[in-house]
């Protein structure tokens, strides 16, 4: 199951850095290693997250997501979505941004493709902050069948009954970030901010309706001994908003790593091929994730992974006004995951040895 699993990523890493060293020498070569390294360290919590929402998904869509959804994160999300976001936010029209992106030491006023995308930072950390927020704070205020840090989550389970209190945390939360780190910027900042926060609410409500009337549809077929045609075409529905919903996340995840990438190169191709090595192992991990049943053997992993995506929401927010370094983004979630990953380990030990062990020479003769 390994191999099946990570064989695309193995075989994309080879050919990638093959063409990386035969494109740009040594140096490419070591470049885009480092860039793959800085992009799975980024985001391994996003590996853990994503499988919680794709183990939802019927093998179809799992395959969807290795597949299509590998496309739309190299090419989408790390090569054209900051074209796109550059072009937006300094108003420059679609040749210029190509241009300049192109061209890694060619400028428009003065600037390059790298210091626009810098000068972006404002508006993509707002998204991205609020964004990753509503998803902390909607699993830090729910119930749960099991909680990690029970003196913190079982006090806001209780406060989380207050019908969209997220929503209001996450938007207090951009106001003060807008008063206090975005200076000039603060429309844009509330702006985007704004957008993320519709954005969360929407996709995440249209696939939460469509899997409702999933588990509607499968109760009904079940009683009914029909056919499962229609529960694969809801399943459909619900899948699909549900991809959509990990793709968005997955651009909240990518945006710090595409910023940071440009400290390593300022090329854009070697950026997009480095991250995009890195994409297909998050991918290919959370499709393990899920076929393996990690998250049900270690059930505090979820929770890892979310209180690393709360960390990284309250990074993007305080990044808007202070540059805040990617490895201490990475120690971050490497640590949560790290700690839940032990305390699963532990619980798991606690409950094996709670188990009354069965006699010498008890079975019978």
């Amino acid at each position: 199951m390994f191999l099946r699993t990570f064989g695309w990523s193995f075989a994309i890493t080879a050919i990638g850095l093959v063409a990386a060293g035969l494109l740009w020498g040594a140096q490419g070569f070591g470049i885009v290693l480092i860039l793959s390294i800085l992009e799975i360290s980024l985001s391994f919590d996003n590996a853990v997250v994503n499988a919680t929402v794709l183990k939802r998904m019927n093998p179809y869509w799992q395959k969807i997501f290795l597949t299509v959804g590998v496309l739309i994160a190299v090419f989408g999300m790390r090569l054209v979505f900051p074209l796109l976001v550059v072009g937006l936010t300094a108003k420059l029209n679609p040749a210029t941004v190509i241009d300049l992106a192109l061209h890694s030491d060619k400028t428009h006023d003065g600037l390059t493709y790298g210091q626009y995308l810098e000068a972006a930072n404002p508006a993509i950390a707002a998204f991205g902050g609020v964004f990753l927020l509503m998803i902390f704070l909607d699993f830090i205020f729910e119930e749960k069948d099991y909680n990690w840090l029970a003196w913190i989550e079982r006090p806001l389970e209780k406060v989380g009954k207050l019908e969209a209190f997220s929503s209001v945390v996450a938007l207090v939360s951009l106001l003060l970030a807008a008063n206090f780190f975005a200076e000039e910027h603060a429309e844009t900042v509330l702006l985007a901010g704004v957008l993320g926060l519709v954005t969360y609410l929407t996709v995440n409500g249209l696939s939460s309706i469509f899997e409702s009337g999933l588990e509607a549809e499968e109760e009904r077929e079940e009683a009914a001994e029909k056919s499962g045609k229609s529960i694969v075409q809801v399943g459909g529905k619900a899948a699909f908003f549900l991809f959509l919903y990990l793709e968005v996340l997955d651009a909240s995840f990518s945006f710090d790593g595409v910023v940071g990438a440009f400290a390593i190169s300022s090329d854009i191709f070697m950026i997009t091929l480095g991250l995009g090595i890195g994409a297909m192992y998050i991918r290919s991990l959370t499709v393990f994730l899920v076929r393996k049943g990690t998250l049900d053997d270690y059930v505090y992993l979820e929770h890892g992974a979310h209180y690393a995506i709360g960390a990284l929401a309250a990074i993007l927010l305080v990044g808007i006004k202070y540059h805040i370094p990617e490895i201490v983004t990475g120690l971050i979630g490497v640590a949560f995951i790290g700690l839940a990953l032990g305390s699963s380990i532990l619980r798991n030990r606690r409950e094996g040895s709670d188990e009354e062990p069965e006699p010498v020479g008890s079975g019978a003769e």
